[in-house]
């Protein structure tokens, strides 16, 4: 069983495949790996360090779009790095779970491709009512969000306005981008229940 789990940020991607680590899968944190390859970037003025979400910071932040290539640089490497790992290290009958970013949409058809023929693509769905959750929490504790050219500012209107208008689109966006590139879909209120097992998770996907 390789699987990799696709899906908005916060929607429970890193939840799902730490249960299934610790059903005896090996797991691969997309997150973890693109931290370790901007160590030296995430640095505050004073040398103290910051999260990878404060570092990539608000769309309207400056020098953000500069951070977010570097951000999709990164990620395209670690998929590399994943994907040659279970092409050539894979011992035979291993089952591997790929946790990704929100973001791995924006890393090109052909990684994308690669993804789907090495793994079974499982999206965790999210729905128009739980968003101004998910926006609250993302304000509240920024993740690495690639924006693209989906955030934009109007004239005279607030940087958290602006936000709570463009998330939505975000949301509708990205849910089209992975419902396309999914093998198997798992419905926000199944997925959100937390007393769901490890097994009774893969048998969804049954």
């Amino acid at each position: 069983m390789k699987l990799s789990i696709v899906g908005m940020s916060g929607l429970g991607k890193s939840y799902w495949s730490k249960k299934l680590e610790e059903a005896g899968v090996k797991r691969f944190c997309c997150d973890e790996l693109i931290t370790r390859k901007l160590d030296g970037a995430l640095k505050r003025p004073d040398g103290t360090r910051m999260d990878l979400g404060e570092w990539m910071g608000f769309p309207f932040t400056p020098g953000y779009n500069a951070r977010e290539r570097t951000y999709l640089q990164k990620e395209a490497e670690v998929l590399k790095e994943i994907f040659d790992y279970l092409r050539h290290r894979s011992p035979p009958g291993e089952s591997v779970v790929v946790d990704t970013t929100g973001s791995v949409i924006y890393t090109g058809h052909e990684l994308i491709r690669t993804l789907r023929r090495l793994t079974r693509v499982v999206h965790l769905e999210t729905t128009p009512s739980a968003t101004q959750k998910m926006l609250a929490a993302y304000l509240a504790a920024p993740r690495p969000v690639i924006w693209g050219e989906i955030f934009i500012k109007r004239a005279g209107e607030g940087d958290e306005a602006s936000l709570g208008r463009c998330y939505p689109s975000l949301l509708s966006y990205r849910e089209a981008l992975y419902r396309r590139w999914a093998d198997a879909s798992i419905g926000y209120d199944v997925h959100i229940k937390k007393d769901l097992s490890a097994e009774a998770f893969l048998a969804l996907l049954k």
